[in-house]
């Protein structure tokens, strides 16, 4: 059984078990977090698709951690003008395992 849901502005195809890192989220380590944007689920044949989400169905995930990305630099430059501008940033995120799918 599969999922299709929304958080953080982004869409995520998540299966029971699988590390997912999204968007910062609230929660401590451990805790337990219920996605409820979902937009599909589906398991063998069947295919449930909701306008836009599914009532009732959530993705229930617990936090693994609660880290940030690797540093991404941003350099600016004109040439001849002597303007040099080097930014460093490093993005929070949220690894998530998904524990259940209830539809």
């Amino acid at each position: 059984m599969y999922a299709i849901i929304e958080t953080g502005g982004k869409q995520y195809r998540v299966q029971e078990g699988d590390l997912l890192r999204v968007e910062k989220l609230d929660g401590e380590v451990g805790a337990t977090v219920s996605l409820d944007q979902v937009l599909a689920v589906g398991g063998g044949d069947a295919l449930a698709v909701g306008r836009p989400f599914i009532d009732g169905a959530k993705v229930q995930c617990t936090v693994v951690a609660q880290d940030r990305a690797p540093k991404i630099l941003v350099f600016k430059k004109k040439r001849r003008k002597g303007y040099r501008k080097l930014q460093g940033h490093r993005q929070p995120y949220t690894a998530l395992r998904v524990a259940a799918i209830e539809a």
